[in-house]
C-alpha cells in the first residue's frame, strides 16, 4: 500500500490514497501551531474523487471532529495516543459508526507500547501511523531510530498497516520500507521534486520489494 500526501492530481500522479493533515491554528489548545484544511476542504475533494482520504488529526480533541469529517467523506481517521488515552475505545467506537477506518498515530517520545492495547482490543484500529520527525512542519529531517518502532510492530502484527510519515524521500525509503513500514506519507520530497511522479514511482517499488521480499521469507 502506498499512501501519499494530499496535493497530488490523481490522474496525472497515479495517486489513489491522499493523507491530509489538521493542525489547528492555536497553539495553546492543541499541540502543533500551523493551521492547514479541515471537513470543508474534505467534502470538496470527495466531490472530485473517489480516492481514499486518510485524515490524521494533530488536535487535543478529537472527538470533535469525528462528525464532520464523517459527513464531509473522509475514508481514514486518525487521532494521536497522547490525547486519547483515556478515551480511545470511546473514539475507535465513534469513528466506525461513520463509516471511517480507525487509525492511531504516536509521535517520536512516545512508547511504541501505548498503542498495543488499541491492536489487541476487541474493537481495533486498523492502523499505526509511526511519526518519524516532530509533527508540526514539514520538510524535517527523517528520525531513523524510529523504525525499531516499526519493527516492533510489524514483528508483532504481521498483519497490520505501519504508516511512517515525516522526512520520506528516495534516500530514505528502503530503510522504512525494509523495517515494515507498507503505508509511506511523503509531502516535500514529492512536491519539491523536478519530477514528482519519479519520485512516487521510486516510493512505491521500495515498498512493494520489501513486502514481495517479506513474503517469500
Amino acid at each position: 500500500m502506498m499512501i501519499i500526501s494530499s496535493g497530488c492530481y490523481e490522474n496525472k500522479l497515479s495517486c489513489t490514497y491522499f493523507v491530509l493533515t489538521l493542525m489547528p491554528v492555536c497553539k495553546c489548545r492543541h499541540f502543533v501551531p500551523n493551521l492547514t484544511i479541515g471537513a470543508p476542504v474534505i467534502q470538496s475533494l470527495r466531490k472530485h474523487t473517489k480516492a481514499y482520504l486518510d485524515c490524521h488529526l494533530m488536535v487535543t480533541n478529537p472527538s470533535d471532529y469525528v462528525e464532520p469529517f464523517g459527513k464531509a467523506g473522509a475514508s481514514g481517521f486518525t487521532f494521536h495516543i497522547e490525547v486519547a488515552r483515556d478515551n480511545w475505545q470511546e473514539l475507535i467506537q465513534s469513528i466506525k459508526s461513520k463509516g471511517m477506518r480507525p487509525g492511531v498515530s504516536l509521535r517520536p517520545g512516545t512508547p511504541v507500547e501505548e498503542v498495543f492495547p488499541l491492536v489487541e482490543a476487541e474493537n481495533p484500529v486498523e492502523l499505526v501511523l509511526v511519526m518519524t520527525v516532530e509533527p508540526g512542519f514539514g520538510g524535517q529531517k527523517f528520525m531513523p531510530e524510529m523504525m525499531d518502532k516499526v519493527r516492533t510492530l510489524r514483528n508483532k502484527y504481521p498483519s497490520l498497516d505501519i504508516e511512517v510519515d515525516g522526512g520520506l524521500g528516495p534516500s530514505t525509503i528502503d530503510v522504512a520500507a525494509s523495517a515494515g513500514a507498507n503505508c509511506i506519507v511523503a509531502g516535500s520530497s514529492i512536491f519539491g521534486a523536478a519530477d514528482p511522479g519519479e519520485v512516487i514511482s521510486v516510493l512505491r517499488k521500495s515498498v512493494e520489494g520489501s513486502q514481495n521480499f517479506s513474503a517469500v521469507n
